[in-house]
């Protein structure tokens, strides 16, 4: 009984219509988070409620079928993505209402829309990828932290009397650093300063090149170099390649097939 009934939600938790469902309901909660920030009428927050509630149940319906589906409970708790989906849909429990932990309630029913990452296995790709590209980006953001604070010192001894406003302390100049490296009216900022020093643009260009460009294909790359590795990982995990002892296993079986086919072939002779 209990077999045919961890069989039936499996197969109801691998079933294409109900994935498509969950990512319905998912939409439609994003939707009903939205609508909620708007002034609505007596009739449609009552809507909103009712639809609060069928949604809330129905994520609890659905991580159970997940968790009873699982054969082994404890791989299931093992996967970060179960586990975040399961501290969303136990804290969505707390009424709203008269509660003093209404103002959780309601940022946590915020983020199920993440919920769409752990139901479609390309979303997961995506962040899987970044966060291991995370350890390698940590040295590209302390390079550019360098080249930072190095720029950084440099304006503000050159420019600080032209405008103290942007090139105050160091603090300030890496504010206005990082206003040029986004291009939000940078060049406002270098012809002020070309005013005094003609050649200034130098220290423009080069900041330009190294965080801009040189930095931002740097990043790219990291992040579409473990993304490869990410698919690579995903691809082989649903297509494994066979192992030395199952090319061993198959190498003894037809040497069997062989020797079984010419002893047969010499009793006939």
């Amino acid at each position: 009984m209990l077999k045919s009934m961890q069989n039936w939600l499996l197969h109801l938790k691998e079933n294409k219509v109900f994935e498509a469902f969950v990512i319905a309901v998912i939409i439609v909660s994003a939707l009903e988070i939205g609508a909620k920030t708007y002034e609505l009428p007596p009739v449609a927050i009552s809507l909103t409620v009712g639809l609060d509630i069928f949604i809330t149940l129905f994520f609890l319906f659905e991580i159970s079928v997940r968790f009873f589906a699982e054969s082994d409970k404890k791989a299931f708790f093992r996967s970060g993505w179960n586990v975040f989906d399961t501290l969303v849909v136990i804290v969505s429990l707390i009424p709203i209402q008269d509660s003093e932990m209404a103002l959780l309630a309601r940022l946590v029913r915020v983020f199920r829309v993440l919920r769409m990452i752990s139901i479609i296995p390309e979303l997961r790709i995506l962040i899987n990828s970044l966060l291991k590209a995370l350890p390698q980006l940590g040295y590209v953001v302390l390079l550019l932290f360098i080249i930072f604070y190095i720029y950084a010192a440099v304006g503000s001894f050159l420019f600080k009397d032209i405008n103290p406003e942007l090139w105050r302390n160091i603090a300030i100049s890496m504010l206005t650093l990082f206003r040029i490296m986004t291009f939000e009216d940078w060049t406002d900022v270098q012809y002020e300063t070309m005013e005094v020093y003609p050649m200034s643009w130098i220290f423009y260009m080069t900041f330009i090149f190294f965080t801009a460009f040189a930095f931002l294909n740097m990043v790219i790359g990291i992040v579409v170099n473990v993304m490869e590795e990410e698919h690579a990982k995903v691809r082989h995990e649903e297509h494994p390649e066979p192992s030395m002892q199952d090319l061993q296993d198959e190498i003894r079986a037809l040497k069997a097939l062989i020797k079984e086919k010419f002893d047969k072939e010499s009793d006939n002779t």
